[in-house]
């Protein structure tokens, strides 16, 4: 059952594309569940559904065209872009997310947006190889660096007869966000940007051969949404992982640590807070073969060489950011992880003994002690994931509070 979001404004721009018929069922959700919604459609988007369904749905007039301005007392989308709470473009075209990665506007859409000043979220829906390009993939990164927020498409069949990612998101899912959004938009790190890493690293031999950990991304996806549920923007640098990208923050998929120590350091002078769960790998091989290497008899010798500390490099450059890492250790729990809060320069460091039953890698729960720089600490009895990332996030937020009084 929906929370409800009554008298919250959401403009909903939708581009051409078979997935349109979602976006009238979206948008009859939306209305259901108590928002006022105004349409904006596309030139393509009016030959799949006509602005008739959009208008019986949202019981407002739709805006199709730039010129055709139906009060003169106002710029249609000037009015439109000041008018709205949240702004969702669903379906959003490999071509309009082109548009708007390079400033264009040239119809009613991006004019639109190019104008707002309100949250922006783009769920796109398109062919699985477009949705991979190199371009496309650019276009993403830019506008997500512009502040918009991406609501990633599902995978299964899609219109054209291939199976794969692609597919707009299901309307259920998206209003959900939506309400969320509202719920928690006064939340403890409202309008914060918090970078949160997870899931392992691979560090490569040969092609077919790496060097990895069994973290399965669970803990650190876990505070992900939990950080976005409390208002934050969220980018989540993920290392390889079998689990699906939660929707409503940028997913930045990586798979070395060096890969991760430039997505998280080109980031981090942006952030506000960075949560390091990631298990990244602390070597690598000093020589990597670009063929398959052949078994030969006897032993094998592989030469390793240190990667780069990303929690001690942010340590070292942090200057208003709350910095949080993880210590999955084995033994000396209590030792370590004030060491590592002091040599990393940390804000708090949440360690567990991943030897201990349900606190272990690939658990759906664990157990958890919170070392902070106060010298106190504070230990968790068993729980799930999620409840743990709750209990960071809550103490984040304890630490942002401080910060501004």
């Amino acid at each position: 059952m929906l929370w409800m979001i009554d008298n919250k404004k959401i403009l909903l721009c939708v581009t051409g594309g078979i997935a349109v018929y979602k976006a009238a069922a979206l948008t009859s959700k939306l209305v259901q569940a108590g928002a006022e919604v105004k349409v904006i459609l596309s030139e393509s988007a009016a030959k799949f559904v006509s602005p008739l369904t959009f208008q019986a749905l949202s019981r407002h007039e739709v805006f199709t065209d730039t010129f055709d301005e139906k009060n003169a007392a106002v710029i249609a989308h000037i009015d439109l872009a000041d008018w709205a709470d949240l702004i969702l473009v669903a379906p959003a075209t490999a071509n309009t997310i082109a548009k708007l990665a390079h400033g264009m506007a040239d119809n009613m859409i991006t004019t639109t947006l190019l104008a707002a000043t309100a949250p922006i979220w783009i769920a796109p829906a398109m062919n699985v190889h477009m949705y991979d390009h190199p371009a496309v993939k650019k276009n993403i990164s830019t506008l997500s660096e512009y502040g918009y927020q991406f609501i990633e498409p599902s995978e299964g069949y899609l219109a054209c007869g291939y199976v794969g990612k692609g597919r707009l998101e299901e309307p259920d899912k998206i209003v959900d966000l939506a309400v969320n959004f509202f719920q928690k938009g006064s939340g403890e790190l409202a309008g914060m940007k918090v970078i949160v890493t997870a899931g392992p690293t691979r560090e490569k031999i040969d092609p077919v051969r790496f060097i990895s950990n069994s973290s399965t991304g669970k803990m650190g996806y876990a505070i992900a949404e939990q950080a976005r549920d409390a208002g934050a923007q969220v980018v989540l640098i993920s290392g390889p992982v079998e689990l699906k990208a939660p929707p409503g923050m940028e997913v930045v998929r990586v798979e070395s640590a060096e890969e991760m120590y430039d997505a998280v350091l080109s980031r981090f002078e942006q952030s506000d807070v960075v949560i390091k769960t990631a298990a990244v790998a602390d070597y690598r091989a000093k020589t990597v073969y670009s063929h398959k290497v052949k078994k030969q008899p006897g032993d094998s010798v592989i030469e390793l060489e240190r990667t780069k500390d990303i929690l001690f490099e942010l340590g070292q450059r942090k200057t208003k950011q709350i910095l949080v890492g993880f210590a999955a250790e084995t033994n000396n729990l209590d030792e370590y992880a004030r060491k590592k809060l002091q040599t990393k320069n940390a804000d708090m460091i949440v360690a567990n003994n991943v030897q201990q039953e349900g606190a272990g890698f690939g658990t759906e729960t664990n157990i958890v002690t919170f070392f902070k720089r106060d010298g106190k600490n504070e230990s968790l009895p068993l729980m799930s994931k999620q409840k743990v990332a709750s209990r960071i996030i809550e103490q984040i937020g304890k630490m942002v509070k401080d910060m501004v009084k």
